[in-house]
């Protein structure tokens, strides 16, 4: 176990090691969203089209995954260079991108407040004000 745990960031605090969850957690939900369509009819569960059918495709459904992947990647870097301020700063603004996209789908109404939504919500509201607060101690 400690061999396992040598791989996480070097850093104090839960921060890094919590951008180094989100980040693995993020390539997995790519992988999903690349091999299937059905992840993200599931996220963006609003509305459907006449015929039942969701309003996402194969298409918006990898560039989902590309968007979550890149996500990913910057907070993976943000991880092991916490005391970075550009890296912090890119890690932040993911966060944020990424609570106004699923704002603005929650109020467009292309996504319900319910299931596999909520998490994203949850995760991308309550980690960017724990960057916000915590940035003069990480980058000080």
């Amino acid at each position: 176990m400690a061999d396992l745990l040598a791989y996480l960031p070097p850093f104090e605090g839960l921060l890094p090691k919590w951008l180094f969850l989100v980040s693995v957690i993020s390539s997995a939900n790519s992988i999903q969203a690349y091999r299937s369509d059905a992840y993200s009819a599931e996220l963006y569960n609003g509305r459907s089209k006449p015929d039942g059918h969701p309003f996402t495709n194969p298409l918006s459904s990898r560039t989902f995954a590309t968007w979550t992947f890149l996500s990913g990647v910057i907070r993976m870097y943000a991880a092991y260079n916490i005391t970075n301020s550009v890296s912090y700063d890119l890690a932040a603004w993911s966060f944020g991108i990424a609570l106004f996209h699923f704002l603005g789908e929650w109020v467009s109404g292309t996504a319900q407040l319910k299931g596999r939504f909520v998490s994203p919500m949850i995760v991308a509201s309550s980690t960017l004000t724990w960057m916000v607060t915590q940035r003069e101690w990480y980058l000080a």
